[in-house]
């Protein structure tokens, strides 16, 4: 079995995301590329590579921009998970072209997660992991301390399951992610209870 932080493997990248989405409250470019930057460095990954099918040594890193988001479609590089083990992580931008706000999405693919022996799937009727839950949400909350943002879930594939402005600042009380929801200067975690 290869490591779970190899680029080239494609068995690293695939069975969907566990993500971060962040709710950016704004299509500008400079407030989507503070969150950026913000969240790349809450996150501590290494590197920020345009590719996944060349290894980091053998590509040059890319500015870790909206620009190059734009170019590639996805910035990968290695994170270190809660456990210690070193994985593949990646991050997209959803634009709001139809007047809604932007979406970034940090995410470590199942089959990386798999690999680096951490359980996400506990007998719920979705993916879900307590660990990877409450270490997205820290990211979220770190983020949020050097750049606000409207909102932010925390799960498998969840970007854009809800947004802020249905919320309107209320936390659900049923929960089947996670939500990272600003209250002033903070942000309040809610962890799924479902």
């Amino acid at each position: 079995m290869t490591s779970p932080a190899v680029f080239r493997d494609p068995t690293n990248w695939g069975d969907g995301y566990y993500e971060l989405g962040i709710e950016v409250g704004s299509t500008d470019d400079a407030q989507i590329q503070a969150v950026l930057s913000a969240l790349w460095s809450a996150a501590d990954v290494q590197g920020c590579f345009g590719r996944r099918d060349r290894e980091p040594e053998e590509q040059d890193p890319v500015p870790c921009t909206v620009g190059s988001l734009t170019e590639f479609g996805h910035l990968h590089g290695q994170v270190r998970l809660p456990t210690g083990r070193l994985t593949v992580c990646g991050c997209l931008a959803i634009r709001g072209d139809d007047g809604s706000s932007d979406w970034l999405d940090f995410y470590v693919p199942l089959g990386a997660l798999s690999k680096a022996g951490l359980a996400y799937w506990d007998g719920r009727p979705s993916f879900r992991s307590d660990v990877m839950d409450d270490w997205l949400a820290g990211i979220g909350a770190e983020t949020f301390k050097r750049v606000p943002f409207s909102l932010g879930v925390v799960g498998f594939e969840v970007s854009g399951c809800a947004d802020a402005s249905t919320l309107a600042g209320k936390m659900p009380q049923t929960r089947d992610i996670g939500y990272l929801l600003p209250q002033g200067d903070d942000v309040r975690y809610g962890a799924a209870n479902t």
